[in-house]
């Protein structure tokens, strides 16, 4: 019976840790976007696993590709 003394004031700092804890990720943004993760892992490459030099070697690549007019992309 004396253990109960223990275990209730226990619990209660445990729900109270869950609670905040709760708080603190939707505070944080933590539920904003669910599904995004699971989209991202089809892609190929993400941005994040190239180094710097490749990730300035794809921008330029890409506002090369973007200064070209329609026409010259259909031809590609």
């Amino acid at each position: 019976m004396s253990i109960l003394y223990l275990l209730i004031p226990l619990s209660l700092i445990l729900l109270g840790l869950a609670v905040w804890a709760f708080f603190w990720a939707v505070k944080n943004d933590q539920f904003d976007d669910l599904e995004g993760p699971a989209h991202r892992i089809l892609f190929d490459e993400d941005e994040n696993d190239l180094t710097p030099e490749e990730r300035k070697r794809r921008r330029e690549r890409r506002n090369a590709t973007d200064v070209d007019s329609p026409s010259e992309r259909d031809d590609r």
